[in-house]
């Protein structure tokens, strides 16, 4: 037993700078970053995460509702893919068994924040509801739930990652 109480005294007659030590490495560790191969510009975790588990990969919708309104059947048999051009911009596709439809995406620096539009024809208005900027209520993948910048959750849309 004298042993363990000799470690223990060491540790607490040290215990503050064995916490300073501590949180320390703590900071060091939170603060390393990636850096981006093509700009040597360093990646931000929220980045390493969009790129790892939104960019590339294709979602579809789960549920969607415009003013409280269940619109999920429009977009049933779609499926959406957001490409990367940077880490905060690029082009994005929306297709289903008929039509593909192309178009862009651009996120804000802190990944909050979703501006997307899809082109489409004049008279066809199917993706009119995507056109707007979103903000990420939720990134816990498969599901991404996003709701419009600025507004209550009458409207959202939950996307799973296939």
């Amino acid at each position: 037993m004298p042993h363990n109480s000799r470690f223990i005294k060491v540790v607490f007659k040290w215990r503050l700078l064995i916490a300073i030590i501590f949180a320390l490495t703590i900071l060091y560790l939170g603060s390393c970053k990636k850096k981006d191969p093509l700009t040597g510009e360093q990646i931000t975790l929220a980045a390493q995460y969009f790129e790892a588990n939104i960019l590339n990969r294709n979602f579809v919708v789960d549920s969607a509702y415009e003013n409280g309104i269940d619109i999920t059947a429009r977009f049933a048999r779609d499926t959406f893919i957001l490409y990367k051009n940077t880490l905060e911009d690029g082009p994005m596709k929306g297709f289903n068994a008929d039509s593909v439809y192309t178009g862009s995406w651009h996120t804000s620096e802190d990944y909050g924040k979703l501006n997307i539009q899809i082109n489409q024809p004049a008279l066809l208005n199917r993706y009119v509801f995507f056109n707007r900027d979103w903000r990420f209520i939720e990134k816990n993948i498969p599901v991404m739930k996003i709701s419009p910048w600025g507004s209550l959750a009458l409207t959202k849309v939950y996307m799973r990652r296939l």
